[in-house]
C-alpha cells in the first residue's frame, strides 16, 4: 500500500511542477485522439527514415535515388518538428527512455538533412524555379509613368 501512496505523491508533485499547457498536452497525448495523432506523426518520421535508407543504398544519379532524396527532403522538416514535440511530451511525462530515443532519432535526421546536400532532387530544380517565380510575383513593383509625347 505504501508503494502506491509514494507513486501517487510523486505523480502529484510532477503534475504540480509541470505547467498547465504541458499537463494538457500530456493528457491529450494519452487520450485516443492524441494517440492517433502521435502515431500518424511517428509514421511520418518512419517514412522519412525509410526513404533516407533507400537513398543511401540506391545507385547515384538514378531515378530511385532522385525520388527518395526528394521525399526525404520534403519530410525531413516535418519529421524534426514531430520528434521535437514527441520529446517535449515525453519529457513532461517523465519518460526518460523515450526522451533519449527521440532525441537520437531527431539528431540523426537533422544530421542526414544537413550533411547530404549535394544530391539531385526536385527542390534543386523545379523547387528553385518555383521560389524565383514566387519572389518575382511578390516583389514590390515600381510603377513608372509612361513618357509624355
Amino acid at each position: 500500500m505504501e508503494a502506491d501512496q509514494v507513486l501517487a505523491e510523486s505523480r502529484s508533485v510532477r503534475e504540480h511542477l509541470m505547467s498547465s499547457g504541458l499537463a494538457t498536452a500530456v493528457s491529450f497525448a494519452g487520450s485516443l485522439p492524441g494517440s492517433i495523432v502521435m502515431s500518424l506523426g511517428q509514421m511520418l518520421v518512419l517514412a522519412c527514415v525509410c526513404f533516407d535508407m533507400v537513398r543511401v543504398v540506391s545507385v547515384p544519379r538514378s531515378h530511385r535515388r532522385y525520388v527518395a532524396n526528394t521525399v526525404f527532403r520534403t519530410l525531413a522538416l516535418p519529421s524534426i518538428l514531430v520528434m521535437a514535440l514527441s520529446v517535449l511530451i515525453d519529457a513532461a511525462s517523465g519518460s526518460w527512455y523515450d526522451v533519449s530515443a527521440g532525441v537520437f532519432v531527431m539528431v540523426a535526421v537533422i544530421f542526414r538533412w544537413h550533411h547530404d546536400t549535394d544530391e539531385d532532387n526536385w527542390w534543386k530544380g523545379k523547387g528553385e524555379a518555383l521560389g524565383r517565380w514566387v519572389r518575382n510575383r511578390t516583389a514590390p513593383r515600381s510603377l513608372t509613368a509612361p513618357s509624355a509625347a
